[in-house]
């Protein structure tokens, strides 16, 4: 959208959130706050995107943002207006309108404001309007600033009004200001230094919707989808609230693109995950980060599952994934945990109490109880029996361990890495493999021991 700058917001303290890190750098969802009115404006088309920040935050932001946007940065306690005109020297006539919203915004919809950049220019053409605000109607509206609008039947608006100086309130719903406006640049320029400071010396873009009025422009509201939308964050009390709506609406949206979540409410669901259709979610299940899941898979009850991959038609029951990899058609737990690194491919089946890190089981193999397996590589159709340890730490460095396709490892097997298990091999009960098993045979013991061949084998 050439003709369309964006501006987000994103220099206050936030002191209220009595926190270290920035406001805008708090997680909804699992998303950063910044990054909803970021990935937002993008969707709606705007190309050139600034961010205002200030400099104690500037360098967190940057590295959360990286290229993808520009840089303003307000170096004091200016107020809104003063943060606009920080990104004034950027992308002063670079674009005929401006877009402005804040960066801890995150339930402003695309749609809501698609109708108010569509709006806005509309209006501009027929009547030259230079300010546009997108609103919402709510029944409190406590803290957010209120649209004042004339008396009669064409009530326009003449300008936005604190909660605190609103004297005329009368308990009935109110329209509030979401803090998201279009202006037309040109305009905008001139007249940001008009907008006066008030007692905290911090001059407010708010107030340019009365200036406006006074010189005879056109000021409009669009009103938004969901009167959630006009809620900012300014504590942690609000940051959950607002989480909490946003859940509701990611499961919401994944309900209705066909997946089955059997109790919404225990189910947690964060913004960036994706999930195929047909697959079912039981209770108290957690899909964090960046996770996929694919079709027809069913998992839960009490599974956590954070920056994974499951293919399709997979089961995670009671269990725990973190940065792994499920193939299609692989069955784990219940009380199983895959940690950063594990890949099982297809048709592998893991038990329960079965803790796998940095390891790879080929498809085929099974561990169907209680072990652990790290810094591995399992072949195909390798049979792990119940108890088996990789000891692959010798108190200074990792080793690993190699399992080769078709061998059959007894329970209670410690194989103490670096160790390799030739294919077809075969390791006796409570063996504490030390050396290298060649392919079909048999070892047993402490320390075990290689039998010449296994009975039977050629």
């Amino acid at each position: 959208m050439d003709n369309l700058a964006g501006i987000i917001l994103a220099a206050g303290e936030g002191c209220r959130m009595k926190s270290r890190i920035p406001k805008v750098l708090h997680r909804l969802c699992g998303k950063e706050l910044l990054r909803y009115p970021v990935e937002l404006l993008s969707r709606v088309g705007v190309e050139r995107i600034v961010v205002v920040v200030s400099p104690a935050n500037q360098e967190a932001v940057k590295e959360l943002l990286g290229d993808a946007v520009e840089y303003a940065v307000q170096t004091a306690k200016t107020g809104t207006a003063g943060a606009v005109e920080a990104a004034a020297s950027i992308i002063k006539g670079d674009a005929r309108h401006a877009l402005i919203m804040g960066g801890d915004s995150p339930l402003v919809t695309e749609g809501s404001v698609r109708r108010l950049i569509d709006g806005h220019l509309a209006g501009h053409l027929e009547e030259g309007r230079q300010m546009s605000i997108l609103s919402g109607i709510v029944q409190d509206g406590q803290g957010l600033g209120r649209i004042r609008r004339g008396e009669g039947s064409k009530q326009s608006v003449l300008g936005i009004i604190e909660d605190s100086h609103d004297t005329a309130r009368d308990g009935q719903p109110v329209e509030v200001n979401s803090g998201v406006y279009c202006f037309q640049a040109e305009w905008l320029w001139a007249n940001l230094g008009l907008v006066s400071a008030g007692n905290r010396q911090e001059r407010y873009l708010p107030d340019l919707a009365a200036i406006a009025v006074d010189q005879g422009s056109s000021v409009a509201t669009q009103l938004s989808d969901d009167p959630v939308e006009v809620l900012g964050i300014n504590n942690r009390v609000e940051l959950a609230r607002l989480e909490d709506i946003q859940r509701r609406r990611i499961r919401e949206h994944w309900m209705l693109e066909g997946v089955t979540i059997s109790d919404p409410s225990s189910v947690v669901i964060d913004a960036e995950v994706v999930i195929g259709q047909d697959t079912l979610l039981l209770p108290n299940t957690m899909l964090l980060g960046n996770t996929v899941v694919g079709s027809g898979c069913e998992i839960g009850p009490s599974s956590v599952v954070k920056n994974s991959t499951i293919g399709d038609h997979c089961r995670v029951t009671s269990s725990a994934l973190e940065e792994s990899v499920m193939e299609a058609g692989v069955d784990i737990g219940p009380f199983s945990h895959l940690r950063p690194g594990a890949y099982l491919e297809s048709g592998v089946h893991i038990g329960n109490f079965v803790e796998v890190k940095e390891s790879r089981f080929v498809a085929g193999s099974v561990m169907g109880h209680f072990g652990y397996v790290g810094d591995a590589d399992i072949g195909a159709n390798v049979n792990m029996g119940a108890g088996t340890v990789t000891c692959n730490y010798d108190g200074k460095d990792k080793h690993r361990t190699v399992v080769e396709k078709d061998a059959f490892i007894g329970c209670d097997t410690m194989l103490v890495a670096p160790v390799t298990v030739g294919a077809g091999a075969v390791t006796g009960a409570g063996a504490v493999v030390t050396k290298d098993v060649p392919p079909a045979r048999l070892a047993v013991g402490v320390p075990a021991k290689i039998i010449d061949r296994i009975r039977g084998s050629s």
